[in-house]
């Protein structure tokens, strides 16, 4: 047995018997799932990408895109819940400090938070208005992020913020929490709810001269999207197969004039499709998981994965929840929830549509090198 199947079965695993059984409470609860977090860490979960000489399992992107699926499956809120501290270890090891390189052994225990959206800050990076004035010793940062995962349990933040003007000017910090750091309550939210949001102030919180980890900011910011978009187009994807599970089941159980429902073309049309793009999500996912384990050039196929499968995970859940009828429109039964864990799919990590201008740029860009 290889080492993706077995991590994929122990994923699966806890998944199905220890996520899903906590599904609903969770969401109902809208908390961070700190127990399940200790448990997850114990089998390395939320340090998949972090080297073994830092305590971490020392694996890829496409261990976490596995592990991923799987989580999903049973809560995509959990499942972010549990993973994004690999999306901090990212950061922290392209930045290539040291100093930065000293937290990689907390993030198995602690939650760490990635602190980049600003209220006039969205898909427009270069526009954040955080910024960051040298003092003696090192620097002061003051502005403000919003919709930052995880930040009501985060023990410290990789924040970027200005040092000058333009996206030249954007440096990367290593902030702990404490004094001149306010996290805010947990923002509201449609979907899920067991990965919490807020916002964050920054008021002249003190950061030591090592804890600049990279002059390169926005260079970094782009390198990390390319290493952690397809491990949310794998949310996607497991957020899918288990709307087609269930729609299939359904379909299976539940009879309209005189046969089930799958055996009307009106019905079991939807499936097929839900089918095709769910395994169309699943390969492109794969396949840039795969050119981010190897070093190579990634930002196309990250792109072009993530806005797949998050479009083809909204697209489809609707389609599943429609195969349920008014059952569907029940809290009652998982389609309801599936159908608002979906959305933000499409939003976080770059909304569907930056992720075209992506492809597209890619597309271009690489059209013009290759005619050179």
């Amino acid at each position: 047995m290889n080492l993706e199947h077995s991590l994929r079965e122990l994923a699966r695993r806890f998944a199905r018997e220890r996520v899903l059984p906590e599904a609903s409470r969770l969401d109902r609860e809208a908390r961070f799932p700190r127990a399940l977090f200790q448990e997850a860490a114990a089998l390395g979960f939320p340090t998949l990408v972090v080297p073994e000489v830092w305590g971490g399992a020392g694996l890829g992107p496409t261990a976490l895109v596995l592990v991923a699926e799987e989580l999903a499956y049973a809560c995509t809120g959990a499942a972010a819940a549990l993973l994004l501290n690999n999306l901090v270890a990212d950061a922290l090891l392209l930045s290539q400090s040291p100093y930065a390189q000293g937290f990689l052994p907390r993030l198995k225990g602690e939650v760490a938070a990635y602190a980049l959206t600003e209220p006039h800050a969205g898909s427009d990076v270069a526009a954040i208005r955080t910024r960051a004035e040298r003092v003696p010793g090192g620097y002061r940062l003051y502005g403000r992020k919003t919709w930052i995962s995880h930040a009501p349990e985060a023990a410290f933040f990789v924040v970027f913020a200005k040092v000058a003007e333009g996206r030249e000017g954007i440096a990367a910090f290593l902030v702990e929490r404490g004094e001149g750091v306010e996290v805010g309550p947990p923002l509201p939210k449609l979907g899920q709810k067991a990965s919490p949001a807020a916002e964050v102030a920054l008021e002249g919180v003190f950061v030591p001269e090592e804890g600049l980890i990279a002059r390169e900011g926005f260079r970094l910011a782009m390198r990390v999207f390319n290493r952690s978009r397809p491990m949310v187009a794998a949310l996607a994807v497991g957020l899918l197969q288990r709307a087609l599970d269930e729609a299939l089941a359904y379909a299976a159980m539940r009879e309209a004039f005189g046969k089930p429902l799958w055996e009307h073309e009106g019905v079991g049309f939807k499936l097929s499709e839900i089918f095709m793009d769910l395994e169309a999500a699943r390969l492109l996912t794969l396949k840039a998981a795969e050119l981010a384990e190897r070093g190579e050039e990634n930002a196309l196929e990250a792109a072009a994965a993530k806005a797949f499968a998050a479009d083809a995970a909204v697209r489809g859940v609707s389609e599943a929840l429609q195969v349920f009828g008014g059952n569907g429109y029940s809290e009652e039964y998982p389609m309801a929830k599936l159908y608002r864990d979906a959305k933000v799919l499409q939003i976080y990590e770059g909304t569907s549509e930056i992720q075209r201008l992506i492809v597209l740029r890619e597309l271009v860009r690489r059209q013009v090198w290759e005619s050179r």
